[in-house]
């Protein structure tokens, strides 16, 4: 995965600088809010772990944006899928028409019944298929073997683009309505973990980092916060490569702030809530992206924005609005970010 993540700003940087056209109901609900699910914080985050240590290639996604002036990330919250796909079909649509690198989901993105997960799997092939052919624009074809590949500029090697191993560049953080009815074995099926990073090469000094964080049951866990005291996002690594982290960007789903009256302000143990933010301005993250009140805020702490979106589900939000959220990075690691309108509505 992670050489065809690189596929697409290796193989085509001259033609992006050309300006080519790119992409890329409840069980139990808790006294403080979340639904009661049957796997814990602790559990998700130790899987992860080890499915990023065995599969480093999927959990350490490259993108290799070293020669475009700006590159931009699509972010949803809280679609709360059935086998309607319509609204996560737009915010596909709209992210390859806009050339945005990748779309992040902030949880809650089925309410855990088989049909719905089937319903966004097919989804995510749909447009993995889709994503495959408008990659083939910039490979090179070999009409005897019948496959389209590129040369690796880092390696000079061969590359084929593989439509098996192609997948839409979708990343989700876990919500709790993902976890009820046994829903984590349908989540983990499809997207493997809960507690990863992205990787944004965008000079041969610096990269970016988004970092998905797991608050599905309103804690971070032992676990999870060990590791990120252990600096599992901050390891070192770029030291080694003469490189250091530029921007980063977090996503999660709990919301730490009260963005109305009348909501929690969140479900974090205290101790843990102010671990985070402070966490947060030693990472220096440039935004936070939370969910789950289904809400929209924007307020800055500590010199950081945190970002509160609304929900994206047509049951929650029949009329259309924006919903969604793009990130604009540019070259010289300014950010800058819009609100984005979804047109379709759930109303017949």
């Amino acid at each position: 995965m992670k050489n065809i993540r690189k596929t697409i700003y290796s193989a085509v940087l001259m033609a992006v600088a050309a300006g080519a056209s790119l992409v890329t109901s409840c069980d139990k609900v808790s006294p403080t809010g979340l639904l009661v699910t049957n796997s814990s914080t602790d559990e998700r985050v130790e899987m992860s772990i080890d499915y990023f240590k065995n599969h480093e290639r999927e959990l350490g996604d490259m993108f290799d944006l070293s020669q475009v002036e700006e590159y931009t990330f699509l972010v949803g919250s809280d679609s709360h899928m059935t086998t309607d796909t319509t609204r996560m079909a737009e915010m596909f649509r709209i992210a390859m028409a806009n050339k945005d690198i990748l779309c992040a989901h902030l949880g809650d993105i089925a309410d855990t019944k088989t049909e719905y997960y089937i319903a966004l799997e097919d989804l995510i092939q749909k447009y993995s298929e889709k994503y495959f052919d408008y990659l083939k624009q910039f490979c090179q074809y070999d009409a005897e073997k019948e496959e389209f590949y590129y040369i690796d500029e880092q390696t000079g090697k061969r590359e084929i683009l593989d439509p098996k191993t192609v997948n839409f560049p979708f990343y989700v953080t876990v919500g709790n309505h993902d976890l009820t009815r046994n829903g984590w074995a349908m989540f983990s099926n499809i997207f493997h973990a809960t507690f990863f990073q992205v990787y944004v090469y965008v000079n041969d000094k610096e990269f970016d980092r988004l970092i998905f964080l797991d608050s599905a049951n309103g804690t971070l866990g032992k676990y999870q916060i060990s590791e990120i005291e252990n600096e599992l996002f901050l390891d070192g690594k770029e030291e080694s490569a003469n490189m250091k982290t530029r921007n980063i960007f977090v996503f999660t789903h709990t919301n730490i702030f009260r963005p109305r009256e009348n909501q929690v302000s969140s479900t974090y143990p205290r101790e843990e809530m102010y671990f985070m933010l402070n966490k947060f301005q030693e990472w220096n993250a440039k935004i936070v992206f939370l969910g789950h009140v289904h809400w929209w805020e924007e307020r800055e702490f500590g010199g950081i924005k945190y970002l509160t979106l609304d929900a994206m589900s047509e049951r929650n939000n029949p009329d259309p609005g924006d919903y969604l959220v793009r990130v604009h990075v540019k070259k010289n690691g300014d950010v800058s970010y819009e609100r984005v309108h979804m047109s379709t509505t759930g109303k017949k």
